[in-house]
């Protein structure tokens, strides 16, 4: 009954989806003005992959940190609010990595998981480290 609870929403997490709302409105409207106003060359495609990398970590920040909320164990303190970012940058890094090989049609369902398996197994190993150090 006695249970040790953790608090449900940490201080460091608040600021983290603050700056997920700014990451989230730079990136997608930033987008927004760049595929209104220019013309798809070299410099603006690569400002399009930033913009998308900042849009998507941002959009996908407050759900990682809702799942990380939900499955770490009660007993358990939540993830750190650099988990939180880490996990998101990953997504970005895949949805970016995505649309890049999109472009010259080179995306295949295989390239897809390999590159999703590739980006859990480092975030496995990464998280790993941290919970043995955190134990010591």
């Amino acid at each position: 009954m006695n249970e040790p609870r953790r608090r449900r929403f940490p201080a460091d997490h608040l600021g983290v989806l603050i700056a997920a709302l700014l990451m989230l409105l730079v990136g997608w409207g930033g987008i927004y003005l760049l595929v209104l106003s220019t013309t798809p060359r070299v410099g603006p495609r690569w400002v399009f992959f930033v913009l998308l990398q900042v849009a998507v970590t941002g959009t996908a920040l407050p759900l990682v940190r809702m799942l990380n909320a939900r499955f770490t164990p009660r007993t358990s303190p939540l993830p750190p609010a650099v988990v939180l970012v880490r996990q998101s940058v990953w997504i970005g890094l895949f949805v970016v990595i995505c649309v890049w090989l999109q472009i010259p049609r080179a995306l295949q369902l295989h390239v897809v998981l390999l590159v999703a398996l590739v980006f859990i197994i480092l975030e496995i190993i990464l998280r790993g480290r941290e919970l043995a150090s955190e134990r010591r």
